[in-house]
């Protein structure tokens, strides 16, 4: 409050400056213009005029005679004035704290300038006397009414007393001549004058009043707008999921926190530009969705979003209208989240289930399947002995061998089936990951399956990072991995092992740089009876998955035609990362439950 008296004092010095120089330039410039004398005959009516009168009204003397005012009373008002002026400028400094008081100083000053004014200038027919009314209404404005009341009484004792003092002739303002003026003209002019300053102290106060109530209102509005607008702002930007707003050209306009991190692009590249350019939809995706928007009212679907680095990402969004207050059709609100994540939590979950049911279809097949076979395979063997000892004849022997080796692999196939369903018991024993890649890709380098096309490299760090498992059980992970890879680079190839710790899990990498695989051939990698080798049986890359899925970890597959495939294995490093890992996607599954 006092900060802001102080500013408004400061403005009331300078229309106060500006008002008596404005009034005050007429007689300065009467002071250096030339006087024009009157024509002879001009000046002897006039003349003749004055003398016929009895009881003229005060009248200052005519034009071109003398000045309404002695230079010397104009130099001393103007003097005043801005003595004053540099006064209450000091006192501004010194009064900060007590503006109030600053304020009932100046008042009292510009009444007694004024009144010197008016005494000076015109006396009782002083047109200087309305500035009386100015000081009034500041007062009433900026102190309200009591202190307007205040000013005009003090206003309407110095004018009354002036003009009193004129009347009865103790005062002689300089410049008017001595004349009788009649006494319900004086009373008339005080009586108006009293009217006048007390009516628009009043008029004022009251006037300041209104303004200041609807001052307070209008902040308290906008105090009340600004807050409303921090919290839509803030809840704007806090939520999870991503929200973007367009006009109905699908120009953005507002982008969140969360739907920059998931377009990861900065907002200056959002803003203002078409929706198109996030892309987040093409052209012709988002004329069919926004079409598909206004006649459901609201569309949810999901889109792929290509990422840098080659990988694609899953984005769930939903289109409604952006409406105004009245219900016009403004704009689009397109809420989106990244379903990549739990896309892949979900397919995980999937093929768990999957896998547990054809676990169990194994598990029965190959026990009602492995002893018909197992006599078979004796049958066969007994029979083949017999037609080496019988001489029998060679196409007969051929069928024999045939049989006796078909019946070996479908054993051996049962013996995966059973493998897979039924995985022998875990071990949990601390063993050193990345000392066993090592002498795993030592053991792969003077294998069978390399040949001198084929290269492996290791990237292992730190080169020794201890986990709690099996460690037979991992060395099968690798070397399953590892000659699906020497498979897929028939004319040979980079095989490139690369481990890591990250958080609590050990990530280790298996990249060959072979033919690569579609998108159906990676949703069905992990699946059960599919191979894409010729010979395979498709049992290894689900006995891998078991086997990670055991040791509370994850697979992840990066792959594309033509370009190579990236295995990816996350053990976790202690028993809590592992029970974390492995209900994450049975928590997903019940959040999902209507």
């Amino acid at each position: 409050m006092a900060s802001t008296l102080s500013r408004q004092l400061y403005w009331y010095i300078v229309i106060r400056l500006v008002a008596v120089v404005a009034a005050l330039l007429p007689y300065g410039l009467l002071l250096i213009a030339p006087s024009a004398p009157a024509p002879p005959d001009e000046a002897a009516a006039v003349q003749g005029f004055n003398q016929g009168l009895k009881a003229p009204a005060a009248m200052p003397a005519p034009p071109g005679s003398d000045l309404p005012v002695s230079p010397q009373v104009a130099i001393m008002l103007g003097v005043a004035t801005f003595a004053a002026t540099l006064l209450y400028i000091a006192l501004l400094r010194f009064l900060r704290e007590r503006p109030k008081l600053l304020a009932y100083i100046q008042f009292a000053g510009d009444l007694v300038l004024i009144t010197a004014m008016v005494f000076y200038i015109g006396g009782i027919e002083s047109p200087f006397s309305l500035l009386y009314l100015i000081v009034i209404a500041v007062a009433s404005t900026l102190l309200r009414r009591r202190t307007g009341i205040t000013v005009a009484s003090a206003a309407n004792v110095l004018y009354s007393v002036l003009i009193l003092l004129i009347y009865a002739g103790v005062l002689h303002p300089p410049g008017v001549s001595a004349v009788l003026v009649p006494a319900w003209r004086v009373a008339y002019n005080l009586a108006m004058h009293c009217f006048g300053f007390y009516a628009v102290a009043l008029l004022t106060s009251y006037l300041a009043h209104d303004v200041a109530r609807a001052e307070r209102a209008l902040e308290e509005k906008s105090e009340d707008l600004a807050d409303l607008q921090v919290m839509h702002r803030d809840i704007i930007q806090s939520i999870s999921s991503g929200l973007i707003t367009t006009d109905l050209g699908g120009v953005i306009t507002l982008v969140n926190q969360a739907g920059l991190g998931i377009l990861d692009k900065p907002e200056a590249e959002l803003v203002g530009r078409t929706l198109q350019q996030s892309g987040l939809f093409s052209s012709r995706q988002w004329g069919e969705l926004t079409a598909a928007s206004e006649e459901r009212g609201k569309l949810r679907s999901e889109v792929e979003l290509a990422r840098e680095g080659g990988e694609t990402g899953y984005i769930g969004f939903s289109i409604s209208q952006l409406a105004e207050a009245d219900g016009r059709h403004r704009g689009y609100i397109v809420i989106f989240q990244d379903l990549t994540h739990w896309r892949k939590l979900r397919e995980e979950l999937r093929i768990k289930d999957r896998m547990a049911a054809v676990g169990e279809l194994a598990a029965g097949l190959a026990h009602e399947i492995g002893n018909p076979l197992a006599a078979i395979s004796g049958s066969v063997q007994m029979l083949s002995g017999s037609a080496t000892t019988a001489n029998t004849e060679p196409a007969q022997r051929r069928l024999l061998d045939i049989l006796l080796k078909e019946s070996q692999r479908l054993d051996r196939t049962i013996k995966g089936f059973l493998r897979f369903a039924r995985p022998r018991e875990r071990s949990s024993t601390p063993f050193d990951v990345a000392r066993l890649l090592m002498a795993s890709c030592e053991l792969l380098r003077n294998s069978e399956e390399m040949s001198e096309r084929h290269r492996v490299e290791t990237d292992l760090q730190p080169p020794s990072v201890h986990l709690m498992g099996d460690p037979d059980q991992v060395s099968q992970i690798f070397w399953n991995l590892a000659r699906n890879a020497l498979r897929a680079m028939p004319e040979g190839g980079l095989l490139r092992v690369e481990g890591r710790i990250e958080d609590d899990c050990y990530r280790f990498h298996v990249i060959d740089t072979g033919h690569g695989m579609s998108e159906e051939q990676r949703a069905n990698l992990f699946h059960p009876f599919r191979s894409f080798f010729d010979g395979g049986t498709g049992i290894g890359m689900a006995i891998v998955y078991r086997i990670v899925q055991d040791h509370g970890g994850r697979l992840h597959v990066d792959s594309r035609p033509g370009h190579g495939t990236t295995i990816s294995v996350e053990l976790p490093r202690n028993l809590a990362a592992a029970v974390r890992a492995a209900t994450e996607p049975a928590l997903l599954a019940a959040s999902e439950l209507p």
